[in-house]
């Protein structure tokens, strides 16, 4: 996956003031992914994919501020997709964080997810049934053989049965996602989704 400019900045800096690399930033190179294969599958059915998500488990992210009762809201416009997370933050604290996904600029065989107040990165589905679940997996090689990756599996409803949960770890454990990296994500009657989804 293409070196993003922007982020490869944002790490330098990392770098600079820390004078260590970041924990998310690790030696080696981005697994290898058929994006082109999932790419041809997956664009003409981009409008199954809009719609309501629980982000249901993802891998440690020090850019995701949404931290509970995680819901994606994605509305399709025939090329690209407005997105709309809410949630609690760290704090507890509503919190709305706004973004789009669209096809990546370079031409590459993923969309580009973009949210306020972070960078753009790859969005790239590995697994998805489109009704059930979706497997997402996103990496940045970086020139100087490390490498940054997220990874996220969402669900249509606050559960998720097993039998999709273990599609998901089955697409990761294939291109070398270690599963235990994933935490999940706290959903449940606690949670107030149609006032997050109001703010």
């Amino acid at each position: 996956m293409r070196c993003l400019v922007p982020f490869i900045f944002l790490v330098l800096a990392a770098f600079a003031v820390a004078d260590k690399v970041p924990d998310f930033v690790i030696p080696g190179k981005c697994p290898r992914v058929n994006e082109a294969k999932l790419w041809k599958e997956q664009v003409p059915k981009h409008a199954s994919y809009a719609g309501q998500w629980y982000q249901w488990s993802m891998t440690e992210n020090p850019y995701q501020p949404i931290k509970q009762c995680n819901r994606v809201e994605y509305s399709f416009d025939g090329k690209a997709f407005k997105a709309k997370t809410t949630g609690l933050d760290t704090d507890g604290n509503p919190f709305r964080h706004n973004g789009q996904l669209y096809p990546n600029p370079f031409g590459e065989s993923h969309l580009s997810i973009d949210y306020e107040n972070t960078f753009a990165a790859p969005y790239v589905v590995v697994d998805t049934d489109y009704a059930h679940y979706s497997c997402i997996y996103s990496c940045i090689d970086y020139d100087f053989d490390y490498y940054s990756d997220f990874a996220f599996i969402f669900s249509r409803s606050q559960d998720l049965p097993d039998e999709y949960l273990r599609k998901c770890e089955t697409a990761f454990r294939e291109i070398g996602v270690d599963l235990n990296r994933f935490n999940r994500l706290p959903h449940g009657s606690n949670c107030r989704y149609d006032v997050y989804g109001s703010l």
